[in-house]
């Protein structure tokens, strides 16, 4: 039996997230059933996180262990030709059998895209958050200091989550303007339920002034979620890539 590895990149407006659902169409359940129409194996493929409706990504791992002939480099063009446009298979390769995509994973990298101006976009509304206030950059980026290094962050977390802990270790958190648009690439050891939806509506307080930079830190110690900003739409947020140790 051998463990593929997948590495995708998918337009997550029409689904529901990553995770298969009985009444809703998700990521893994178009995979596997494209794994099924080529090998003709019911499977399940293992995902490196549980992305929600309407977020995209751009380096999204999966892994699966299949008795296929198939060549392990064969599998992206053979899934591609089965799957929809929205979804594409950027590599596939043979991994060790112990290769899980979401427990073998030393940490991430999210961005979050904001269209900053008055009018709305024709061509990006599905990618972006379009927010009309003003918003303050030099503000903003000051607070973005605040969540680099090991803290816990359960006052960043929305309910439905069951982890363990809720101590996670960001060790970048970039801001980006160009013209516009305000993009944000966060990088972290983990994240948690909206981890970086909740920080995005946290820093849009701060550059309206609602928040000082300062006031991260209070929130971070608090661990109260309710002193936190409210979670930023789906559709800006991108999973960019995931990183392994081997």
């Amino acid at each position: 039996m051998k463990n593929i590895k997948l590495v995708l990149e998918y337009d997550g407006t029409k689904y529901a997230g990553w995770q298969r659902q009985k009444n809703a169409n998700t990521i893994q359940q178009m995979l596997e059933e494209s794994i099924y129409s080529i090998t003709g194996e019911r499977l399940q493929v293992i995902g490196s996180s549980r992305t929600d409706a309407g977020v995209h990504a751009r380096g999204f791992v999966a892994n699966f262990k299949t008795n296929s002939s198939i060549p392990e480099t064969k599998f992206s063009a053979a899934l591609n030709s089965k799957l929809p446009e929205d979804i594409v298979i950027l590599e596939s390769s043979l991994v060790p059998d112990e290769f899980h995509a979401r427990y073998s994973s030393s940490g991430k990298t999210y961005s979050y895209t904001i269209l900053n101006r008055f009018q709305p976009s024709a061509i990006d509304r599905n990618y972006v958050y379009h927010y009309r206030g003003e918003l303050d950059i030099k503000a903003i980026r000051e607070a973005c200091n605040y969540f680099i290094g090991t803290h816990d962050f359960a006052a960043f977390k929305n309910t439905g989550s069951s982890v363990k802990s809720t101590v996670r270790t960001i060790s970048a958190v970039e801001v980006i303007k160009s013209s516009d648009y305000i993009k944000y690439y966060i990088t972290g050891d983990g994240f948690l339920y909206n981890m970086v939806r909740i920080m995005i509506g946290t820093l849009i307080e701060v550059g309206i002034g609602k928040i000082k930079p300062e006031h991260i830190e209070y929130i971070l110690l608090s661990r109260d979620r309710t002193k936190a900003g409210k979670s930023a739409p789906a559709s800006g947020l991108c999973l960019e890539k995931v990183y392994y140790n081997t």
